[in-house]
């Protein structure tokens, strides 16, 4: 049975048991603090799960797309190296919300395991939680019984809190859970060691296949658990292990989930995987196809919903993922160039028809891998050559610190500068590296780690609701608050029965303004959406939080980034107009400061298009084009007038329309009234983000108007300055000049350079029967190169430094002739680097040439006596 059909009997199973099938949310999160990705089936329900958002079906089932690459779940080093562990995978679950409990999550888990796809009996096990002294919890005696209907007592195994009690992380939702493990070894070896002994032991041939979680409690700050406010079932299974077992094969990769990929980068390399368990070379070989063919699954799904590799968050752990394909690649398979992007056919192919982002996104998603690729192979030749330098300054080992620059600074493998290490006859020092690398993870933890509180409830049973977009003002009182650290800096987060702070969303900044009560006011300095709450950050908490309060919002910042917000609406739709259908948002940014808007586009955008799009913008605000908002909208009517859907976004039933003649939005942002609102639109820049993503900035209102403002003022200073009105052929007029006067003074240099080096072999001595030339000259760093190489042909024993002056800093040049090089091992880029601290600057360059760049051009003469010292 197939991947594709094995889901879908689980969809089909789920269904008849009056499940309601819901989508896959996106694999990349938007409105969890506590997560980057979604790493676990129950993460888009976790606010029903704690009583924060209302339960629309009691029933669900669906296939999720999982990433586990940081945090608590970090299997990405297990990745290819072992056979069931993934980056991205799929979990299918089943859920009850205050519906169905243990009796129905079990009977249907075992009907669907053994009749509906006739799993033998004998190769399952369970194991159930055997309870905990120090939470107070006693043995799952009721999961027992009830498993005892089905599976004989001594194939149900008893497992402690570490594998028995689900908790997603350090608070939250959480619950004792029952798994059901498979045991596919051969007869042999079942004949040797019982099944039942090796569950839970990292046995590649005997995992957990379904985790039913049975979610009653919520886990506290203080480690305490509080019972939830009704009982709940949650279930996953990873739909690649179960493939494993129905295709009867030893391995998730040898399932039809990965051979397609696993295939294709055989006919790339020429290296072929072999299934079995292998040493040496083969098992290299194996380990780097499974790392390849998990992990382009991983980044094209981050990808296709929105997220791009990058330097920070989630988009550095998609840059490490892919870096870490590239470089099994490059190490292992011989894949000197861009090869990743090619999977993408294949991939869309295999998982499109139930992912059909894949298909809609491929040709953007092979580009933005494809320059990630590009990039990193540019990265490697860097790294190469600095290692090579780090290596001859190394007697037997490479310093930690020096290991960790490469990596944290040019993104080298560690391993693979192990690797050409011991290659060479060399080590690193492991225990300094992993120093170097811990102080640099408890910085950064320490920096982006926010400490929360429990939630203190003030209005236990009041509705939370925004009414922002009717209301800047309005009463309120605090339904609940929590102590938040961030940074040592102690903050306070709220929440309010009603709100007029609109929470940072769809690319829109959190609004800010005060709450006041008796006269004292309390500052808001953000809003966010966690999960269903909206959550106000403030820095001090009023003294009675039980009092009534008046909460406004700052009014000049709100119509400044509503200004903006429209303006980005009007050229979204002005982009598809110029450019093209293919033009989606990809990303945005909308404050009161500006509006940044990326979008799928393959070239620059041209200065003519730049002009008309700004155009369309600024007629369509002069239309004045009233806003036509539809709240409550079923989303299927939504897209039959014309709006699109996000990709990485996640929709639910009912969604917010927002008109403007004929561009048509989904977007819960505050807006305009109308077009003529807005007043003014400017481009201020337009660039590439990543390949296939253009960026454009620009200005709206007030923005737009301070800028054409400032940059009027420029050219009016510029033309008293220039005494004309024709700035263009001024400022024409004086490059002409300049270019004229920069050929004259090159002409005199080179006519000062002829002349201090006419008598130039006579300026030499020899020191150590070595000839020996110091001198300082006033030339560029290009006519003192062409100099050293003019006397390296000339005299190929001699030792060369010369020593000059350019714009203020200080150039040093020096040239080891070849005889030198091979008779005495002297090596000018090594030479060069003690001879740059006398001019405060460092350099570098190849054994018979090295140049360095200094601030201090009174070091030369040092420089220049250190340089004969050497010889002396």
């Amino acid at each position: 049975m197939k991947v594709n059909q094995i889901r879908q009997e689980f969809i089909n199973f789920f269904k008849e048991k009056e499940h309601e099938i819901v989508d896959s949310a996106p694999i990349v999160l938007k409105d969890d603090p506590t997560l980057m990705f979604t790493n676990a089936g129950m993460n888009q329900f976790k606010d029903v799960f704690v009583g924060n958002s209302p339960i629309k079906f009691p029933r669900i089932a669906d296939t999720q797309k999982c990433l586990r690459v940081s945090g608590k779940h970090n299997d990405l080093e297990e990745v290819g190296v072992d056979t069931y562990h993934h980056t991205m995978f799929e979990m299918l679950g089943n859920w009850s919300f205050g519906d169905y409990f243990k009796e129905e999550s079990i009977k249907w888990a075992w009907e669907f395991l053994t009749e509906r796809l006739k799993l033998d009996k004998d190769i399952l096990y369970v194991t159930i939680f055997e309870g905990d002294k120090a939470d107070g919890l006693p043995l799952d005696e009721e999961a027992k019984n009830i498993w005892k209907n089905y599976i004989s007592e001594d194939r149900i195994l008893l497992g402690d809190k570490k594998d028995n009690f689900w908790e997603m992380g350090a608070i939250g939702p959480c619950g004792p859970c029952s798994e059901i493990h498979v045991d596919i070894r051969s007869e042999e070896e079942k004949a040797k060691v019982d099944g039942k002994d090796l569950v839970n032991k990292d046995h590649p041939q005997v995992v957990e296949i379904w985790n039913l979680v049975f979610m009653q409690f919520n886990r506290m700050a203080d480690g305490s658990l509080k019972p939830l406010p009704n009982k709940h079932i949650d279930t996953g299974m990873g739909l690649e292990r179960l493939a494993m077992v129905m295709q009867n094969v030893k391995s998730n990769y040898d399932t039809d989930a990965f051979q397609g990929l696993i295939g294709e980068l055989e006919k790339m390399s020429t290296k072929s995987y072999k299934i079995g368990s292998y040493q040496g070379e083969q098992e290299a070989i194996n380990i780097a196809l499974r790392v390849i063919a998990d992990h382009i699954r991983a980044i094209a799904f981050c990808i296709a919903d929105g997220q791009l590799p990058s330097n920070t968050g989630a988009g550095y752990v998609i840059r490490r993922v892919l870096r870490r394909a590239v470089r099994y690649g490059y190490q292992t398979l011989d894949l000197k160039e861009p090869f990743m992007h090619l999977l993408l056919d294949k991939l869309s192919e295999q998982m499109g028809q139930a992912f059909p982002e894949l298909l809609a996104q491929k040709e953007l998603i092979a580009k933005v891998i494809k320059e990630e690729e590009s990039s990193f192979f540019r990265t490697l030749e860097t790294g190469l050559k600095i290692l090579d330098d780090k290596m001859a300054h190394s007697s037997d080992k490479i310093s930690g610190k020096d290991v960790f620059e490469l990596y944290d600074t040019f993104g080298f493998p560690v391993d693979l500068t192990r690797l050409i290490a011991s290659e060479n006859n060399l080590s690193i020092d492991e225990a300094a590296f992993e120093e170097e690398l811990n102080t640099q993870k408890n910085r950064s933890r320490a920096d982006g780690t926010i400490s929360l509180g429990d939630w203190v409830e003030l209005l236990e049973d009041d509705k939370e609701e925004f009414v922002g977009y009717d209301n800047l003002e309005i009463d309120v009182r605090i339904t609940r608050y929590r102590e938040a650290e961030s940074k040592g800096k102690k903050q306070y987060q709220v929440v309010f029965n009603l709100t007029p702070f609109y929470p940072e969303g769809g690319g829109q900044v959190g609004d800010t303004g005060y709450i006041e009560s008796q006269g004292k006011k309390y500052a808001i300095i953000d809003t966010k959406k966690e999960n269903q709450l909206i959550v106000h950050t403030m820095k001090e908490l009023p003294e009675n939080p039980s009092d009534k309060f008046k909460a406004v919002v700052s009014k000049q910042k709100r119509t400044l980034s509503a200004k903006h917000h429209s303006a980005t609406h009007l050229l979204h739709e002005a982009l598809r107009e110029v450019l093209g259908d293919h033009v989606e948002q990809k990303g945005s940014l909308v404050n009161s400061e500006y509006l940044r808007f990326d979008f799928s586009h393959f070239q620059k955008v041209e200065k003519e298009e730049l002009e008309k799009i700004e155009k369309l913008v600024n007629d369509r605000i002069w239309q004045n084009i009233p806003l036509d908002e539809r709240r409550n909208t079923p989303i299927d009517q939504a897209k039959e007038m014309g709006a699109m859907a996000l990709f990485g976004e996640k929709y639910g039933d009912t969604v917010r329309v927002i008109k403007f003649g004929s561009s048509v939005e989904l977007c819960g942002g505050t807006h305009v009234p109308a077009t003529g609102n807005i007043g003014l639109f400017k481009i201020t820049s337009e660039g590439a983000v990543a390949s296939g993503i253009r960026r454009v900035e620009a200005l709206a209102g007030e923005r737009a108007f301070e800028h054409l403002n400032n940059s009027l003022g420029l050219v009016s200073d510029l033309k008293s300055k220039f005494k004309t009105n024709d700035l263009a052929k001024s400022i024409d007029s004086l490059q002409q000049q300049n270019a004229q006067l920069q050929k004259e003074l090159e002409a005199i240099k080179k006519e000062q350079a002829a002349a201090a080096t006419s008598n130039i072999d006579e300026q030499i001595k020899e020191i150590n029967g070595t000839k020996f030339l110091g001198l300082k000259l006033d030339l560029d760093g290009g006519q003192a190169k062409d100099l050293a190489f003019k006397m390296r042909q000339k005299h190929p024993d001699l030792f060369m430094v010369i020593g000059s002056e350019n714009n203020g800093k200080a150039i040093l040049t020096l040239m080891v002739g070849d005889d030198l090089v091979a008779s005495k091992g002297l090596k000018a880029g090594e030479l060069i680097r003690d001879l740059a601290k006398h001019i405060q600057g460092g350099g570098g360059g190849q054994p018979f040439f090295a140049t360095a760049g200094g601030k201090n051009p009174e070091g030369l003469d040092q420089a220049i006596k250190a340089a004969e010292d050497i010889l002396a």
